[in-house]
């Protein structure tokens, strides 16, 4: 089975692998890649990339307007996450509610401080560390996030996690521009905005590399924040 979202909603290809208790896994782009596993119909995994799991679920676009799905019908082994008919619903709760929060913050990716616990450091926390290191759902964080925002009690430190990552690009493939140049390794991309990359530019690049195979520990997660950024940050310059 495969086809467009154009042609069929992504709620109506989950509902008739659901309802015809189908065992596979469901293979999604709707400018962000991700997987589905279904056993006898239910969802027992699911994520983008190697970031899975139901937070990796819910990140990911319930409606999407445009890209494709396939389905293959394989072996898959596991335990429900829940029932299929909560998943659903928190999936489109979850999903209006991320649109909401990255509105104002960009991505749990962005970096912020102020007089809250976990984020008042000097230097500033991502809503992502926070909650790996409060273990905390992630969600839960960036609401916490939101709402010190919109009360003045925190601010944006304009940076990201992401800015720590190290690529060495190889340099044959043809790809990257400028940026590609620049990677060796050594510097991450904090350093190279220091050396005047636009942020912008360097998340064109990763958003590119990534969705043309560079794979990471963290890539699934990093694309997802990415995505949001460009979303809803660069619009706002």
């Amino acid at each position: 089975m495969q086809g467009l979202f154009f042609d069929a909603p992504l709620i109506g290809v989950l509902e008739l692998v659901h309802v015809s208790r189908k065992t596979g896994v469901l293979t999604a782009d709707a400018g962000l890649p991700f997987t589905l596993s279904f056993q006898e119909g239910e969802v027992v995994m699911g994520g983008i990339i190697d970031w899975q799991g139901l937070d990796a679920i819910y990140a990911c676009p319930l409606l999407p307007d445009q890209g494709s799905f396939s389905f293959t019908v394989q072996a898959v082994d596991g335990e429900a996450l829940a029932p299929y008919g909560k998943i659903t619903a928190d999936w489109a709760r979850y999903s209006d509610d991320w649109s909401q929060i990255c509105a104002v913050v960009g991505s749990p990716s962005a970096m912020f401080r102020g007089n809250l616990p976990l984020f008042d450091s000097a230097e500033g926390r991502s809503i992502r560390a926070a909650a790996r290191s409060a273990q905390l759902p992630l969600f839960e964080v960036a609401e916490r996030v939101l709402a010190g925002v919109k009360a003045g009690r925190l601010s944006p430190v304009e940076r990201y996690s992401w800015y720590s990552l190290r690529h060495k690009h190889q340099l044959g493939s043809g790809r990257g521009g400028r940026v590609a140049a620049s990677l060796d390794g050594e510097r991450n991309m904090g350093e190279l905005v220091e050396d005047g990359f636009s942020v912008s530019e360097l998340r064109d690049y990763l958003i590119s590399e990534i969705r043309s195979g560079l794979r990471f520990s963290g890539c699934g997660w990093v694309l997802r924040d990415l995505l949001w950024e460009r979303e809803f940050l660069e619009g706002r310059k």
